[in-house]
């Protein structure tokens, strides 16, 4: 493995129209990553579901919780986007820090990550999106319909440059944190509905339930935080722009989530647990309407559906980059990193992620698969897990990486900090595969998860993604032993 100044100098691909380019800031970047965590989405449904089903009104305590381990987490991530200058964020960093084959390995388990998380996105923005139309005009189609038109859009926005899905997502994005603040603050005005309190951060009340349940479901909305580093060479001075996004990002969406969970609690006070049992799916727009009115209950169910097509943009474009990196290191065909000519974007790349979005959706259709209980909760089911197991394996490499090259970058962000955010994400992952068929819906008759035939399956999936990266690695080693030498290695500055 080369050292950190030989990672950063060495001889980068540069094959014509391969090479993306950019002058995005931190703050264009930090909007496109935190569009993909969707925060409406997660106050509307994440939050619901982890108060639900585990710790109740202290649900919010989690949100903090999940951004503190995080924040261990991104202190390793931006501490190697400086010594690997390269885009291809975890496949990268952990094959730099745990040798070619577990990079392999991360690079098809994020493929995965992404790939399912916006899938099921697709199938529930589908549905939404049908529901809504039907209820104001009569016009009635299948939920899928609406996911395939919806693939064709963000197919033509992600084909073009990315500022230009950099400025869609941040209008989007400032629409629906803007609708989330002013509920809370009026929540907050009228004095909520038994009056404010800081309860939800008691000890006895963060503990109740089942708090790690409620840190599954709050950790999951997150996902997306992370790809900063895919924008790399797409950045504007990348050594600081991406550090401050990534650090921002974290705190934005932690404090955010932290604060309107809170002051949603408060806005049903002492009822909180009944409503919330009583209508989880339609809480938020519930609460919208008792505080805001019914035009304000209707501005909240539109923005959530912006809110879903921001997260699915984000995550085609995180996606794309995933691939054009994957392709410049010999893991995907050499046509898929071609860069086009006037739009500067990985334009083929962008074309195989809408195909492969269109193909499963038609799939899923064929299938009658239900686009919420199945689509939506199956799939995100895996993507949360997958993304933790790539977290855990990116703070590993941190430390190994840091201490196998002797690189002297202070003790704190290449050794306490990764390996606090190693043993967080760690126990974390530990909750997650506890409670994995819980995720999937696989349980019995009183409610507990069970190892059925579906949550098999679908392990059986996930192991199948990174099993492939090491077969691709002993496969490039053994025939193209020249691509096995810098298969890690991306275009760079």
């Amino acid at each position: 493995m080369t050292t950190a100044h030989a990672s950063a100098s060495a001889t980068p691909i540069t094959a014509p129209g391969r090479r993306l380019t950019g002058t995005l800031g931190a703050g264009a970047i930090v909007f496109m990553v935190v569009a993909a965590a969707a925060p409406l989405t997660v106050i509307g449904g994440g939050f619901p579901l982890a108060a639900l089903m585990g710790n109740g009104a202290g649900a919010p305590a989690m949100f903090v919780v999940g951004g503190v381990i995080l924040l261990f987490f991104a202190v390793g991530l931006s501490t190697m986007s400086r010594y690997v200058a390269k885009p291809g964020a975890f496949f990268t960093y952990v094959g730099y820090g745990l040798g070619r084959p577990a990079g392999l390995a991360a690079a098809w388990l994020a493929i995965l990550t992404y790939t399912t998380v916006q899938i099921a996105v697709y199938g529930y923005l589908g549905y939404t999106l049908g529901a809504w139309v039907d209820d104001k005009t009569g016009l009635s189609l299948s939920w899928w319909v609406w996911a395939l038109l919806l693939v064709g859009v963000v197919g033509v926005l992600g084909f073009r440059h990315v500022e230009l899905s950099a400025k869609v997502l941040g209008v989007l994005l400032v629409a629906e944190v803007g609708i989330v603040l002013v509920l809370s603050v009026v929540i907050l005005v009228q004095g909520g509905n038994d009056g404010i309190s800081v309860d939800s951060f008691k000890p006895s009340v963060v503990t109740s339930g089942t708090p790690a349940l409620a840190l599954m479901f709050c950790m999951a909305g997150f996902i997306g935080f992370e790809a900063t580093a895919i924008f790399r060479d797409e950045a504007k001075d990348p050594e600081r722009t991406i550090p401050r996004a990534t650090y921002a990002a974290v705190v934005v969406i932690a404090v955010f989530y932290t604060f309107t969970a809170w002051s949603l609690v408060q806005g049903w006070g002492s009822d909180f647990a009944d409503e919330i049992a009583n209508d989880y799916a339609g809480f938020i727009v519930t609460t919208g309407d008792k505080y805001l009115g019914t035009a304000g209950a209707e501005v909240i169910n539109i923005l959530l559906m912006t809110s879903l097509f921001a997260c699915v943009l984000s995550f085609h474009n995180v996606i794309t980059r995933y691939q054009h990196s994957m392709s410049n290191a010999s893991l995907l065909p050499s046509h898929v990193g071609r860069v086009h000519e006037s739009h500067e974007s990985p334009h083929v790349s962008s074309l195989l992620q809408s195909v492969t979005a269109f193909v499963l959706l038609v799939g899923f259709a064929l299938f009658k698969l239900d686009p919420v209980l199945q689509v939506f909760y199956w799939f995100s089911g895996i993507a949360t897990v997958a993304i933790v197991v790539l977290m855990a394996a990116t703070c590993v490499a941190v430390i190994v990486y840091f201490t196998r090259n002797r690189i002297d970058a202070g003790l704190w962000r290449t050794w306490i900090a990764p390996g606090i955010g190693a043993l967080g994400l760690a126990a974390v992952t530990w909750i997650l595969f506890a409670n994995f068929p819980m995720l999937l819906g696989d349980v019995d008759a009183e409610g507990n998860p069970t190892l059925g035939a579906l949550t098999v399956w679908m392990l059986v999936v996930m192991a199948a993604f990174p099993a492939f990266g090491f077969a691709q690695a002993a496969w490039l080693k053994r025939r193209r032993p020249a691509a096995y030498a810098t298969v890690i290695d991306t275009i760079s500055e």
